[in-house]
């Protein structure tokens, strides 16, 4: 297998399903993994291809029948491999720029329904008050039970300002919601930034893209400069970050770290899956032609307090770079446990512009931490008291999925129950469940500890 781009990304599913890892690869033979062929299995299938085809109770195309099994092949694998059309596979494509069509959700398949991962920032259904854990049981007039993935996120898709309706079962809801959401262009900032406070900066990554790494370092020299000096801290805030760009991680990671540092690395059979990513421009401009957008930054952001804030909704690329700042004892954690989501998805095209998705490899922290169905644990949790208790009662998380990949490091891959209390719950009453969160916000709870959190470390580093 010739790879022809190192760079992973976490894109959702089929735009809008559950946070993967991926890298672009093109299909050749390997004589070493040659083996041969199960005579009597394919006789089977032949066998059972030929009576549909004369005995089935309508007509079916080949095309049909041969796409179906794919799927079949690889849907039965773990939740993050799949069957990518030409269609699919161009929307994966384009999704990485960070513009795509849809509502703006990440969603997975759980028990025949479709399930929220979560809600992209600044999207139709987040502004509807979509939320994570959400069951989706009807599309329009049509049950979601008995549809694959890529049929339900395709209902999912549509015209621009055309509208679906969702019908939703939510576990703290009594009866059934429904969402009236307008299809739209999804046009996903991937960084936010503001002087929280004076010397103290705040940056919110909502995804991963093409851009990030240049986004970020223009962030912080423009909140240096309004703030005519260094800052005495910075919050990085990667809650509810589904991933993005592996390349965008790294980046990301090596704007904090020194040069070098190891920010990743991948575990899998094949040595195409095996890779050891540093915080060195090569591993995050991979050979594009861009100038070392890091090269100006200050001095002081390699040593500049830093704060991560993640949740549950951290997947993927987020989980890297915040495991590499744990790892690295450069920045404090705080939040709840992360989704999770710690294996790499190769895509291999297969011409006709159509790719399968396939699970190769698992990704480690520095430290040799696997995150696959465990996510990180923050240094200091904090939670959210407008969700509390949701974050880790009703969120689904990589070891929610049905057949996700055991962590290899550990016997139990469920999600640590490290909340046995909760902030006192919002009594703004019914408004409250469906207003989406405003992330960096003066009355943004986490945000507000974390910059405590700063001024703390800033006394002790003065005394």
């Amino acid at each position: 297998m010739r790879l022809l781009e190192k760079a992973g990304l976490v894109g959702l599913g089929l735009v809008a399903g559950v946070a993967v890892s991926l890298h672009f690869a093109a299909v050749a033979d390997k004589d070493t993994l040659a083996t041969p062929l199960p005579i009597e299995e394919l006789r089977a299938f032949s066998e059972v291809f030929g009576r549909i085809k004369s005995d089935y109770v309508e007509p079916v195309t080949d095309k049909k029948l041969i796409t179906e099994a794919i799927n079949g092949m690889l849907n039965g694998l773990d939740p993050h491999s799949a069957y990518l059309d030409s269609e699919s596979f161009k929307e994966l494509q384009v999704g990485t720029q960070g513009e795509f069509g849809g509502l703006g959700i990440e969603v997975g398949m759980e028990d025949g329904l479709v399930k929220v991962i979560s809600p992209i920032e600044d999207t139709p259904a987040f502004n509807a008050g979509i939320k994570s854990g959400d069951l989706v049981i009807k599309l329009d007039d049509t049950l979601v039970k008995g549809l694959t993935l890529n049929d339900a996120v395709k209902r999912m898709r549509g015209k621009p300002g055309s509208k679906i309706v969702l019908t939703i079962i939510r576990k703290d809801e009594p009866k059934p919601l429904m969402f009236t959401l307008a299809r739209a262009v999804i046009k996903v900032q991937s960084i936010k930034s503001k002087l929280a406070e004076p010397g103290y900066g705040f940056v919110r990554i909502t995804q991963f893209q093409e851009h990030t790494g240049e986004n970020l370092a223009t962030a912080l020299e423009n909140m240096i400069k309004q703030n005519q000096g260094p800052l005495k801290g910075l919050v990085l805030d990667l809650r509810n970050d589904p991933g993005g760009l592996l390349t965008g991680a790294v980046g990301v990671s090596a704007a904090f770290l020194a040069k070098n540092a190891l920010v990743v690395y991948t575990e899998g059979r094949t040595e195409d899956a095996k890779m050891r990513l540093t915080a060195s421009p090569e591993n995050y401009l991979r050979g594009n032609g861009k100038t070392d957008y890091l090269k100006t930054l200050p001095d002081s952001i390699k040593s500049v307090p830093l704060v991560v804030l993640v949740n549950g909704g951290s997947a993927s690329a987020s989980e890297i770079v915040a495991g590499a700042l744990q790892d690295h004892k450069r920045a404090v954690i705080m939040g709840t446990q992360t989704f999770g989501k710690g294996s790499v998805q190769t895509v291999l095209p297969l011409g006709n512009n159509t790719a399968i998705k396939l699970t190769t490899a698992r990704y480690y922290t520095p430290g040799g931490r696997s995150i696959q169905a465990k996510g990180i644990v923050p240094d200091i949790l904090v939670e959210d008291p407008s969700t509390a208790g949701q974050d880790n009662a009703f969120r689904l998380r990589e070891a929610d999925l049905n057949k996700h990949l055991i962590n290899d490091k550990q016997s139990d891959d469920k999600p640590d129950n490290i909340s046995k209390t909760a902030p006192a719950q919002s009594t703004k009453g019914d408004a409250a469940k469906t207003a989406p969160a405003e992330f960096g916000a003066k009355n943004d709870y986490q945000l507000n500890q974390a910059l405590n959190l700063l001024k703390g470390m800033q006394i002790l580093h003065g005394k």
